[in-house]
């Protein structure tokens, strides 16, 4: 049956990459795109990586910067680094020279080399990748696995396919008991609770910015539809605290000009000052746009408030551990389902409806520093890597 399924799979995924040629081609002219669908699916500048070595896979810009306390615990030798997004490949080109795109499954036959260990990030449930790097020789681990309320019956439904996959998983880390479960009944084995690694290790401030004298609130790794909000309740509080500084930070780089349009007309309409941080690293304005990535823990690290985007529409949010560890005030929206065993690690985050945001940034005197509670324990991954060294 093993091989039956192999063969089918592969047959159809080299079927689907063959139909979906025409159309890779033509979004491949498209900015966003320009570097990462050529190298995916043409393997376009993505030699194989050298074998012999930890291949750690992990998927955007959050999870490659997650891994980074995993990845220090090898020799910088030692290391193979793939992503499927831009983002993520400006990240883990720092780790080693030995970093690629991942490219689609079919293509893996002729450009996966032999690895002693495959260690993938979270839910990159890839068939081809986990069979054809065991069968090539390497131990697979899966690291801080997650099977979210909202995730976990779409699993379900296809659970045969995830029960094919876990056959060739040696290993399961996953971020809590109720992930643990879920898992096991996918067919997943070996499954240790270890936390969440996003909580191992959390980045630090890499320079120091000059805080502005008035109340800093930070708007972070904001998605569509939330700078308006953000926007609004700033408006709101400068009226009562006229020094208050605003620090917009957008998710996503193909937004900034957008979200740029949007904060200077919000600042003619409201008499503000406004800059764009790309230009201009001196915080002297009242809405600093931050345009460049990298730089949201250094932002946070002279932060008040900050609310925390990702999670007034139905995203997921994103991790609040890393304004925590400043103890900023945090305000959330009610959408964090991805994001929520860290949530439930940290003390003080208040989390509110979208349409009440403008009230509780102007209630920001009775909000409490968040708190970070427990931190994650990633030593029985790293002890499992390093027996195959």
């Amino acid at each position: 049956m093993e091989k039956t399924f192999f063969f089918l799979y592969s047959l159809l995924s080299f079927i689907l990459y063959l139909f979906a040629l025409p159309f890779l081609l033509l979004f491949s002219f498209k900015a966003k795109y320009t570097e990462s669908l050529p190298a995916r699916f043409f393997l376009r500048k993505n030699r194989p990586l050298k074998s012999g070595g930890i291949w750690f896979h992990s998927c955007s810009f959050g999870e490659a910067k997650a891994i980074k306390s995993l990845v220090d615990q090898f020799p910088k030798e030692s290391l193979r680094m793939s992503t499927t997004t831009h983002t993520g490949f400006k990240v883990i080109q720092e780790y080693t020279n030995e970093s690629r795109y991942l490219p689609f499954e079919p293509l893996l036959f002729g450009w996966m080399k032999p690895q002693k260990a495959l260690v993938v990030m979270e839910a990159e449930f890839w068939y081809l990748l986990f069979a054809l790097a065991q069968s090539r020789g390497a131990k697979t681990l899966l690291i801080n696995a997650r099977m979210s309320d909202r995730s976990f019956p779409k699993y379900q439904k296809i659970g045969w396919l995830y029960r094919e996959i876990f056959k060739y998983i040696d290993e399961v880390y996953a971020q809590t008991p109720k992930d643990k479960e879920r898992l096991e009944s996918l067919g997943a084995k070996n499954v240790t609770v270890t936390g969440n690694i996003k909580l191992a290790h959390l980045p630090e401030a890499s320079k120091e910015l000059q805080k502005p004298s008035g109340l800093v609130v930070c708007g972070a790794s904001t998605h569509e539809g939330e700078e308006a909000l953000i926007l609004e309740a700033f408006g709101a509080l400068k009226k009562e605290h006229p020094e208050a500084v605003l620090l917009l930070v957008p998710r996503h780089p193909e937004r900034f000009d957008k979200v740029a349009q949007m904060v200077e007309k919000f600042a003619k309409e409201h008499q503000c000052t406004t800059q764009r941080y790309s230009q201009n690293d001196v915080l002297g304005s009242d809405i600093v746009l931050v345009d460049t990535l990298g730089e949201l823990v250094n932002i946070y690290a002279i932060s008040d408030i900050v609310i925390l985007g990702g999670a007034f529409a139905p995203i997921g949010g994103h991790n609040a551990a890393e304004a925590a560890q400043f103890g900023c005030k945090i305000i959330s929206g009610e959408h964090y389902f991805n994001q929520r065993d860290i949530f439930d690690a940290i003390e003080g985050i208040s989390v509110v409806e979208a349409s009440n945001l403008s009230r509780r940034l102007l209630q920001h005197g009775v909000l409490k520093p968040a708190v970070i509670k427990n931190r994650s324990d990633i030593t029985p991954m790293v002890e499992s890597i390093k027996s195959v060294l």
